[in-house]
């Protein structure tokens, strides 16, 4: 199944933009507080929508430019919603070693996007890890919130059919 990764604007929420102003407000006191104001946001709000920047920037008084910098280069952060499902592959050299790469190979070509992509249907998020800790049954492979072990192409064909 071959599908299209369409990368469409998030619609403004009504109250986004003051529910971070609250988030940023609360955590501003902490230590380094641009990073855990950024999970928080997304914890709460699903992902960090272009719009959240510069209210979190404003609150922390530092450059726009400073806080999408972290956001950008940390692949923990969102910058769209996730689809229904989230299918994230362990790429850590254990996990690589027992056949990781060609199963994240074979999930790309299945489900049609590549690492930090949604589907055209929001339907399934591809997403990549550095270990689970689950070192021992890799590849693993964690659909939703459940972790796998020696997940196959075969496996995850079947894991893949039951998030569609």
């Amino acid at each position: 199944m071959t599908s299209e990764v369409v990368a469409a604007a998030p619609v403004p929420v009504p109250g986004r933009a003051q529910r971070v102003r609250e988030i940023a407000t609360e955590l501003r006191g902490l230590r380094g507080a641009l990073i855990p104001i950024l999970h928080a946001v997304q914890e709460e709000l699903e992902y960090v929508d272009q719009t959240d920047i510069p209210v979190i920037a404003d609150v922390l008084n530092i450059a726009v430019a400073e806080v999408h910098g972290v956001v950008t280069f940390y692949k923990d952060f969102r910058r769209a919603p996730a689809g229904r499902t989230t299918v994230a592959i362990c790429q850590a050299e254990a996990c690589r070693s027992v056949g990781a790469a060609d199963l994240a190979e074979h999930a790309k070509r299945s489900i049609g996007c590549g690492f930090g992509e949604t589907t055209y249907d929001g339907r399934i998020t591809l997403d990549e890890i550095f270990c689970f800790g689950n070192c021992a049954l890799g590849p693993a492979v964690q659909v939703g919130e459940k972790l796998h072990g020696r997940v196959t192409p075969a496996r995850l064909d079947a894991l893949l059919g039951e998030a569609r």
